[in-house]
């Protein structure tokens, strides 16, 4: 059966090694360019003694920039003389698509988020999911997984934990939270839940911290700074790297249901009507929908399911019937 095959992945690291290493995670993928090729997606791995393992990754899609920013970054600088237990880097998750500068695969037009628990005999996502499923998420004791809007996404910067069965569990989830000190911090309702790597980790009982740090296919001084300064955060947090965490302001927000999303129905050019951040009140337009194959038809209006604030916009300026439109979050 193939839940029973061994991953053809092969890293060039020893998890249980001393010290600092840095190599990659060889996928075999044979393609036209290369016969006997691989994806070769790179890994650090940073041990001293015993303690608790963190698992940080980044560009689990493949347009979003402050996860792969940071990692790359401390992946270089981090002393494992600062370290007790292990750090696991894995800075661009979604390789083919990091390097595609792509949500999803070029090779497959896979999205690792919704992928898990992958398989060893699927296609190059798959792969890929299921050697963290089986692999590198039960080393775990925490997981940081770097998100922001990629290229159709726009969001106030925050990080994030969800709502859990297990109390225990979350509330260790939304302490990493507060330690991150993002400018936002968010009780987190996810649209589709199938697939994702979220899922994956925390029905491990692992402690799983996510972020969206902003969006556009880009990234800006501001949201790489509050990564770089989060990811450190969350590590001094839980015990793994010396000092304490660098606190900073950080203002609580809950999604408490379906409301929060708005969606568009028509195709044309939407013109957000509140800026990120902008207080909204239940039936207010919060966007506008233009026609753009003729002159002298008014815009679809989308209104506000309910009071909150605009933590998410669509970007860029076109849009599709079905993209989403807006999100709002209620200040806690």
């Amino acid at each position: 059966m193939s839940e029973l095959r061994p991953s053809p992945i092969t890293p060039t690291v020893d998890f249980d090694g001393q010290g600092v290493q840095h190599g990659f995670l060889r996928l075999p993928y044979s393609r036209d360019d290369s016969a006997w090729g691989s994806v070769m997606i790179p890994i650090t791995v940073i041990r001293n003694g015993s303690g608790p393992t963190a698992l940080l990754t980044g560009a689990n899609h493949g347009d979003e920039y402050e996860g792969p920013l940071a990692l790359f970054d401390l992946a270089r600088t981090l002393d494992a003389r600062d370290v007790s237990g292990t750090v696991i880097f894995v800075p661009a998750m979604n390789y083919p698509a990091f390097r595609a500068g792509t949500r999803t695969s070029p090779i497959d037009k896979g999205n690792m988020n919704r992928t898990f628990p992958g398989r060893p005999d699927g296609t190059v996502t798959q792969k890929i999911a299921d050697y963290f499923q089986r692999e590198l998420l039960p080393r775990a004791d925490i997981v940081l997984d770097f998100h922001s809007g990629g290229k159709t996404l726009d969001f106030v910067p925050f990080c994030a934990a969800h709502v859990l069965p297990d109390k225990a569990q979350e509330e260790k989830a939304f302490a990493a939270v507060e330690a991150f000190s993002a400018p936002y911090s968010v009780k987190m309702l996810e649209i589709d839940t199938v697939g994702m790597y979220d899922s994956a980790a925390e029905e491990m009982g692992k402690v799983f911290v996510t972020t969206e740090l902003g969006g556009g296919g880009t990234s800006r001084a501001e949201t790489v700074r509050i990564a770089r300064r989060g990811v450190v955060n969350v590590l001094r947090h839980a015990g793994i790297v010396k000092g304490t965490p660098d606190r900073q302001p950080t203002e609580w927000l809950d999604m408490p249901d379906g409301d929060c999303f708005s969606f568009a129905e028509d195709d044309g050019m939407i013109e957000t009507m509140v800026d990120l951040g902008g207080e909204v009140r239940k039936g207010e337009v919060i966007a506008r929908i233009h026609d753009v194959t003729r002159t002298g038809t008014a815009p679809k209006e989308i209104r506000a399911k309910m009071d909150g604030m605009l933590a998410a916009r669509h970007f860029p300026g076109l849009v599709k019937a079905g993209d989403c439109a807006a999100v709002l979050a209620v200040r806690v």
